[in-house]
């Protein structure tokens, strides 16, 4: 059984929209939760996103009988409360079990409520969001907020892209065969010891013999020549180390594919566990191979070739030759901001250049938000292609041309209306940064579909508090005045 809001309120519950804030506070958190207020109590925005958070409801589940789950109001304000507060679910369940005024949002009747959440059924719940659905909630946040600034007003814009990491540590290809490695051993021994079966019994020894294999082969690369011949004998001793490891490793494999064989004839192993650990043979044998191609055979990698991380696939290694960040491990986001700061939309970019998303974007944006009449870019989005199409959606185009330009394009870009809007641009990088400060430095979800939904969380959540903020800053107006007509009054 699942609801969005529970309709009969309990003996000493207070209504979500009587709850106040205090006004001095300059934490995130009061921020978030009036923005969550505002959509709470106004009736058209409340209907709109809690006909979208019915979504959330697996299929097949009866929303009127059963066991009752978390309701779709709660799942929302913990989900964002985790991206814009940048906590793990640790902190989340915390602050869900001790908050005062977040368990007042979340339906709660003060302190006598002694109800605390499990850390699972937080995990479970807030994993129902989609990309889909994160975008059309965002697109009524961001409709909203526009509504409390300035109605049917014009929307100026400002692209750029940055770097989302993944949770992953620095890949080589013999920690990747480790890691490779590591995951068939744990899981054949797991499943041997559930069958009785003995022949992994030594599965830690195995794990402990790869490991003392792969830190000789790393500290003799890590290891310094002072001369030529001690050079030759270091590269000999390198080859030699690798290929212990990889024979070792391959030893294993064998024996792994053997096991495995035998568990499938007899049925005493479930799909989703052959063909886990068959993935990561899959991934352990390319890690030997390129591994042999590079140490011994001198072999150059191509890139496209590499990996790197084999728990999440879908990271990319960046290098936007930033001072002192050489590379990056995750993956691009392209986002739109308007003149208010909202999010008006994004994109995770995978295998892809900014030039190549520039156009589909804009396109996207218009379709969600028709008044968009301008958007800035840096040099990076630059083709002729992309400049011709931009300038058939939007009044007003800036685009910087890389290289040399020509007597008309000096006009075009000397132009006033081009120069206020290129000097406004930076200001994209102080949303992005505080996307990062919110969340957005790495994700800590799990799958290319974790990833998108991490992505899209945190700027819904970022989008709420900027439309809290907005909410404060009028509140504090008013408290403001109150208190200067008190003392004109006394």
């Amino acid at each position: 059984m699942r609801k969005t809001i529970d309709p009969q309120m309990k003996l000493d519950q207070v209504d979500i929209s009587t709850i106040e804030f205090d006004l001095r506070s300059r934490d995130e958190i009061p921020k978030l939760l009036m923005g969550l207020q505002y959509i709470y109590c106004t009736p058209e925005i409340r209907e709109h996103v809690f006909k979208i958070l019915e979504e959330l409801v697996p299929r097949g589940t009866d929303t009127n009988t059963g066991r009752p789950g978390m309701l779709l109001w709660k799942i929302l304000v913990l989900g964002t409360l985790r991206l814009n507060c940048n906590w793990d679910y640790d902190k989340v369940k915390e602050m869900a079990d001790n908050h005062l005024t977040l368990r007042l949002m979340l339906g709660h009747s003060g302190w006598e409520d002694e109800y605390r959440y499990p850390i699972q059924t937080i995990k479970d719940n807030v994993s129902l969001f989609t990309p889909e659905i994160l975008d059309r909630v965002n697109q009524i946040v961001v409709k909203a907020g526009h509504n409390l600034v300035k109605k049917n007003e014009t929307l100026n814009a400002r692209c750029d892209s940055f770097v989302v990491e993944t949770d992953v540590h620095y890949p080589t290809d013999i920690n990747l065969l480790f890691d490779a490695m590591r995951k068939v051993i744990t899981l054949l021994a797991r499943v041997c010891a559930t069958m009785g079966l003995s022949e992994w019994r030594q599965s830690s020894y195995n794990i402990r013999k790869l490991k003392r294999l792969y830190r000789k082969a790393q500290n003799l690369k890590r290891s310094r020549a002072t001369t030529k011949g001690k050079a030759e004998q270091k590269r000999n001793r390198i080859a030699r180390a690798h290929r212990e490891y990889t024979d070792a490793a391959e030893e294993y494999l064998d024996k792994a594919k053997s096991t495995l064989a035998v568990l499938a004839e007899t049925n005493r192993i479930t799909a989703i566990t052959y063909d886990t650990i068959k993935h990561y043979i899959r991934h352990a044998e390319r890690q030997i191979d390129q591994t042999r191609r590079r140490v011994l055979m001198g072999e150059r990698i191509l890139h496209q070739e590499k990996v790197f991380s084999i728990f999440e696939e879908h990271t990319e290694w960046i290098s936007k030759g930033k001072a002192g960040v050489p590379q990056e491990l995750g993956l691009k986001v392209c986002v739109v901001e308007d003149q208010y700061g909202f999010f008006l939309h994004h994109v995770v970019m995978r295998h892809s250049t900014d030039d190549k998303v520039a156009v589909a974007l804009i396109e996207a944006t218009r379709k969600r938000f028709p008044r968009l009449v301008s958007c800035s870019f840096d040099k990076n989005f630059y083709t002729p292609e992309n400049r011709k199409q931009l300038e058939r959606m939007l009044d007003l185009v800036v685009l910087p041309k890389k290289g040399r330009l020509s007597e008309e394009e000096k006009e075009v870009e000397s132009a006033d209306e081009f120069v206020r809007a290129r000097r406004k641009h930076p200001a994209v990088e102080s949303g992005i940064n505080a996307l990062e400060n919110h969340g957005l430095d790495r994700c800590f979800d799990h799958g290319l579909q974790g990833f998108e939904r991490y992505v899209g969380m945190a700027v819904v959540a970022r989008n709420i508090q900027i439309l809290g903020t907005i909410l404060w800053k009028k509140e504090v107006e008013k408290f403001q005045r109150e208190q200067t007509r008190l003392r004109k009054a006394s």
